[in-house]
């Protein structure tokens, strides 16, 4: 594997990603699972990787995904929403005979959610190397990777291929953890660590910083993996906004933006998304920051994952708004 350099240039090729695409289907009441016929709203698209990739292109990064869909109008939902925002979706296949994967979501009272998914048998986990998805690879120049998508068969041996192909170019990773700990033993530690060997920007959310560096204090944990070789290590600290880490820029925090949260789905995708697109576009951390707080805020006021993804643009305009809108401090 080729030494890690920080994080590729847009120049070097588009940003892909390998996982799942689903669609998102909300009950309308809050209450506890789905044991009573329940209000529905919905199909939204969906899925983490997919929610990631389409906040990328609207960011103005090129983007690519490799994924599988059923021939139905779930799959077609989701590959018309990314194909108008910008994504790359020939690498994109359609399986016959499986469904689009699915998620019905209701939330509690105290703001949990209860989910019930169909994935692991759905379209996604037909998602297979092909000819279309070893092209967009080949001009890739960055692969960001999802710890939830190990968890269905094949597509983490399509990521590790990826990633050695695309680090073999001078490329680069990034690695949002996406695990709890009660989950990351075994295969899943594994990799874990096999990420952590080759990210060059780590995105982790709460105690994943611990999961990752098998740390418990934070500037310890930060030290680890810094001393890993990973170049940029960026937590998202939700309402307490976020903090950046690298050799050569040391701490930076950015506080959160008040908003009223409709949906907190795809916040923290989107926070990844256009973290890693503006650095990738030149902008400097603290930059990049302060644009992702405002991505993952304003996708949280919008029902719908990716309803609320953002263009740089719409971006400027919700932070020049701030003025009325007051940081949390």
């Amino acid at each position: 594997m080729a030494p890690r350099r920080g994080i590729a240039p847009e120049a070097l090729g588009p940003t892909i990603t390998v996982g799942e695409i689903l669609v998102e289907i909300m009950a309308t009441t809050v209450g506890e699972g789905f044991l009573g016929p329940q209000p529905l709203v919905g199909p939204f698209a969906s899925g983490a990787p997919a929610i990631f990739i389409d906040q990328v292109a609207r960011t103005g990064g090129a983007a690519g995904i490799v994924a599988a869909v059923g021939d139905d109008d779930f799959g077609r939902l989701n590959v018309t929403r990314l194909a108008r925002d910008g994504v790359d979706v020939s690498a994109i296949s359609v399986i016959p005979g499986k469904p689009t994967g699915s998620a019905f979501v209701r939330y509690r009272a105290d703001g949990s959610r209860d989910f019930v998914f169909n994935l692991v048998h759905s379209a996604a986990g037909d998602t297979a190397m092909t000819a279309e998805a070893e092209a967009l690879i080949a001009r890739a120049g960055h692969v960001h990777v999802m710890g939830s998508a190990f968890g269905i068969a094949g597509i983490g041996e399509i990521l590790l291929a990826a990633v050695s192909s695309v680090k073999a170019r001078g490329g680069s990773v990034s690695f949002d953890p996406n695990i709890r700990k009660e989950l990351a033993g075994g295969e899943t530690r594994k990799r874990i660590d096999e990420m952590l060997a080759v990210a060059d920007l780590l995105l982790p959310s709460g105690e994943e910083l611990f999961v990752a560096s098998g740390k418990t204090d934070e500037a310890e944990a930060v030290e680890a993996l810094l001393a890993l070789g990973i170049s940029e290590v960026v937590l998202k600290r939700g309402a307490q906004g976020s903090s950046h880490f690298s050799r050569e820029a040391g701490r930076i925090d950015a506080p959160a933006y008040k908003v009223d949260e409709i949906d907190p789905t795809g916040a923290g995708d989107c926070f990844g998304a256009t973290y890693l697109t503006c650095r990738r576009l030149g902008h400097r951390p603290d930059q990049a920051l302060a644009y992702a707080n405002a991505a993952g805020a304003r996708n949280v006021t919008r029902q719908g994952p990716m309803e609320g993804v953002s263009t740089l643009a719409e971006l400027d305009a919700f932070i020049a708004a701030d003025a009325d809108r007051k940081i949390l401090a």
